[in-house]
Order: C-alpha cells, then sequence, then structure tokens
C-alpha cells in the first residue's frame, strides 16, 4: 500500500477559483511542471510560494495547506 499523504489543497484552491495551473504558472514565473506537482502533492512550493499564491487567489495561507472545515 502506498503511503500517500496530502500535504496542500492548492488543486482545489485553485478550481474553486476558477483558475489553473497555467495561470498560477505564468503568474509566479514558474514552469507549469513545477506548479503541476505541487498540484498532485508530488512537491512542495516553499513558504514564501505559499504566500503569494495566496495572495493571488485571494485565500487565507491556511486555505492552502487544510480543509477550512478543519480549522
Amino acid at each position: 500500500m502506498e503511503n500517500f499523504q496530502k500535504l496542500n489543497r492548492l488543486k482545489a484552491v485553485l478550481a474553486d477559483a476558477g483558475q489553473t495551473n497555467k495561470w498560477l504558472a505564468e503568474q509566479l514565473g514558474k514552469d507549469p511542471v513545477t506548479v503541476s506537482k505541487w498540484c498532485t502533492n508530488t512537491s512542495q512550493p516553499d513558504l514564501q510560494t505559499l504566500a503569494k499564491i495566496s495572495k493571488l487567489l485571494k485565500v487565507n495561507i491556511r486555505e492552502l495547506l487544510v480543509d477550512r472545515s478543519n480549522w
């Protein structure tokens, strides 16, 4: 059994905001492959990047990390 853990909710938050991985990559000046890896939890953005993402998507940074229902 694979030990898989979701460390961020970026894919869900992007969907809620009506934005795409490609859009986010363009806004951040990142490779779309990098953003795709973040969305699939293959790799993680650093905290500074998470802060930028939260501003771009106009959400609390906590929403990128934990489901709001768990607050």
